[in-house]
């Protein structure tokens, strides 16, 4: 009340009944509140009434601009509006109100109902499905238990069966005792075997490296002891020096079987090997070479501290000298430190090889990850001596009385140390690299996974093994295709038959031969006498020529008749006694005689034609015969001058052969030379274009990290700037 009179006092244009008509208006609605919740206590109800009205009257007081005739005008609403729900509600009671309550908690309620039986008939049919399934379950079940019972029978009968074929059948079971279990043959990797091949491959190309580098070092090593810091051309050095340089002069023995050892170490490891740590003897080799030269550096190392000191002991030696072989110094013990530890880890991995149980399998990843440590600590070790060797060569240039011997012979160290430091990162980046591929488990060790590998029985086993690989390439050789029988009988048959076929006609091929041959002689016979024949006819021919001239010359001289010139012609003793038909008697006698005689049986008449006639016979058969053995002595000289030629062809061949298999040789050293040459420039240009890209980097942040200093220091200027502005103006001012 209080509240609505400050609220009349601050609207005075408001009348006195339109407030006091808002008032009972708003009084009769809290009464009607208060008469619907019966539950409220007196305090609350007076206290909601008395919030209530402060809030009208704050309310009334916020909007102080309202005028008096909007204040009048919306009590008269108000007042409008309460006679109308009074008017339009005239007889509702309170049953009435119940009512309605009830109602609606029936529809609600019923609603509840109808939507709680919709779920029971979901949950019903679930139900049944479930149901169902349960029993399609319970039968598979029953079939399972079924087969289950099946298979253990069968398995029991299996069992049984093998029990008694082991029994009967095996002498002995050799995977229970180890010593037995040991020679057996494991199982083979060959993806293991050829990763292994390569990798061995690829060390002994770095280590390769690493000995050419370490040569070089020691060799300069030696040449600078004999120039720096006295020339043993023009004086002797200290006997310090001297011991120094005859030790590092046998360098080369304790260098050399490093590569040597790694090369028989790559050797052995083959794709038919089982290639692990207790049956890779030739590891002990290289770890023995290792040692001995681990102990060469050893024993030079007390002589190279001790030529450092003589040369900062140099009338001409500098401070930073001094300070720089000190570090060369304490360079000197942390390579010989980091050597002797890889020693180690290298013995500790050829252990296995030598003596059963001498590491277990669980350590050598251990190892093998700390090798690769000290691998990283090696190469970090030479790049900080190959620094400071740098260094220290530009400081001994700068010295007044250095030689140009010197200057060489400090550019070939560090030459090799560069050398020697490529060739470490490369073997430890490749080591770090095939770290899991040496901690990996190679699946090799005896059958039943008891126990390891014996190294003392390695050699036996791997002659099983041999042994067991010649076996499966034997019985894996593709047998003969079989021929069905009928079709053997049909060829038995084809067989014996060219075969019977083929003795009937190597018989006549010796009868042709033979009747061949026997022609080849007549053939030769009547050759001969037809050239007999034909010098007879000539003979004849010439007789009757001689005779028809004497003839001639007869008629001639003697004027006669021809009658007593042929009685003249004839009056020889030979023809006197003849006649024409008796000439011609005998000239076809002797024609018969010659054709049916044979050779050297011409005639047995003694006269002085006959023997003529023999004697040309004879002169023709030898002419023959010296013209035959002619003709074979020129083929024999041709054959023997074809021989010698095609011998200084097939010689001039083997020589050409010969230079091309040296030439081959020599073109294939140099492809690998080639091939080395190549991979070593390509490390180079990798090496070289990540420092350059690390240059890089390095220049960027160096040029963002000068712009943002430019940057503050043009901010700063602007500041300071603006402040002697400021000061000029308050300058200014002030005067």
């Amino acid at each position: 009340m209080h509240g609505h009179y400050r609220e009349t006092a601050e609207c005075p244009g408001q009348t006195r009944g339109e407030s006091s008509g808002g008032t009972h208006l708003q009084m009769h609605g809290h009464y009607r509140e208060t008469a619907e919740c019966p539950g409220q206590t007196r305090g609350e109800s007076s206290g909601g009434t008395r919030l209530q009205m402060h809030g009208h009257y704050r309310e009334t007081a916020e909007c102080p601009g309202q005028t008096r005739g909007e204040s009048s005008g919306g009590t008269r609403l108000q007042i409008h509006g309460h006679y109308r729900e009074t008017a339009e509600c005239p007889g509702q009671t309170r049953g009435e109100r119940e009512g309605r309550v009830v109602d609606g908690l029936t529809s609600k309620y019923m609603d509840t109902i109808e939507r709680l039986q919709s779920v029971q008939a979901r949950l019903e049919v679930k139900a049944q499905t479930l149901e169902r399934e349960s029993n399609e379950c319970r039968v598979q079940t029953e079939e399972c238990q079924q087969q289950l019972r099946k298979c253990q029978s069968e398995l029991n009968r299996q069992v049984k069966q093998s029990s008694c074929v082991i029994q009967e059948k095996v002498p002995f079971n050799d995977t229970k005792t180890s010593d037995y279990n040991s020679l057996n043959v494991p199982p083979h990797n060959k993806r293991h075997q050829l990763k292994a091949r390569d990798v061995a491959g690829q060390a002994l190309g770095f280590v390769q490296d690493i000995v050419v580098a370490l040569l070089n070092f020691h060799s300069y090593t030696e040449q600078r002891v004999h120039i720096y810091p006295l020339d043993s051309s023009i004086e002797p050095i200290s006997p310090l020096n001297q011991k120094f340089s005859q030790y590092l002069h046998e360098n080369a023995a304790y260098v050399r079987p490093l590569e040597e050892g790694l090369v028989q170490l790559h050797q052995s490891i083959t794709e038919d090997t089982v290639t692990v740590l207790e049956t890779v003897g030739k590891l002990k080799d290289f770890a023995e070479h290792f040692t001995s030269y681990t102990h060469f550096l050893q024993k030079i190392l007390p002589y190279q501290l001790k030529s450092l000191e003589e040369e900062c002991r140099a009338p001409l030696c500098t401070s930073s000298l001094i300070s720089k072989n000190q570090e060369l110094q304490s360079g000197m013990k942390r390579i010989t430190s980091v050597f002797d530890k890889l020693h180690r880890y290298i013995i500790l991995l050829a252990l296995p090889s030598v003596r059963q149980d001498a590491m277990p399998q669980s350590s050598s990843s251990a190892v093998f990850t700390q090798l690769a440590a000290c691998l990283h600590s090696l190469h970090d070790a030479i790049k900080e001596m190959s620094k400071h060797y740098s260094q220290k060569a530009g400081l001994e240039q700068q010295l007044p009385t250095v030689t140009q011997k010197l200057c060489t012979t400090n550019e070939c160290l560090l030459a090799s140390l560069g050398m020697l430091t490529n060739s470490t990162d490369k073997i430890a980046t490749f080591f770090s690299n095939n770290l899991d591929f040496f901690t990996s488990s190679t699946g090799y060790g005896p059958r039943g996974g008891v126990g390891v590998l014996n190294p003392l029985q390695a050699e036996s086993m791997l002659g099983n093994k041999k042994k067991a690989s010649d076996y499966m390439q034997a019985i894996r050789k593709p047998r003969a295709e079989s021929v069905p029988y009928r079709e053997a009988l049909l060829n038995r048959r084809v067989l014996t038959s060219s075969t019977e076929s083929r003795q009937g006609l190597t018989q006549q091929v010796v009868a042709s031969q033979e009747k061949i041959a026997r022609l080849e002689q007549e053939k030769e016979h009547w050759l001969l006498e037809t050239q007999l024949g034909r010098v007879r006819l000539e003979k004849e021919s010439q007789r009757i020529q001689d005779l028809e001239t004497q003839l001639s010359s007869a008629l001639e001289g003697g004027g006669g008749s021809p009658a007593s010139a042929l009685s003249l012609g004839l009056g020889s003793p030979a023809l006197t006694s003849l006649d024409d038909g008796e000439l011609e008697e005998r000239g076809v006698e002797k024609d018969a005689m010659i054709n049916t005689s044979l050779v050297g049986m011409l005639t047995t008449t003694p006269t002085n034609e006959e023997v003529r006639d023999e004697e040309s016979r004879e002169q023709l058969i030898k002419t023959h015969y010296m013209a035959r053995v002619g003709e074979l002595t020129t083929q024999l000289q041709v054959s023997d001058s074809k021989a010698v030629n095609f011998h200084a062809e097939c010689r001039a061949l083997a020589k050409r052969l010969a230079l091309a298999e040296k030439s081959r040789e020599t073109l294939t050293e140099e492809v690998k030379l080639a091939n080395q040459n190549i991979t070593r420039l390509q490390d180079e240009l990798a090496t070289t274009k990540r420092s350059y890209k690390e240059q890089l980097s390095m220049m960027s942040d160096h040029l963002c990290s000068m712009n943002e200093t430019l940057s503050k220091q043009r901010e700063e200027i602007d500041i300071l700037k603006l402040s002697g502005k400021g000061n000029s103006k308050l300058l200014k001012k002030g005067r």
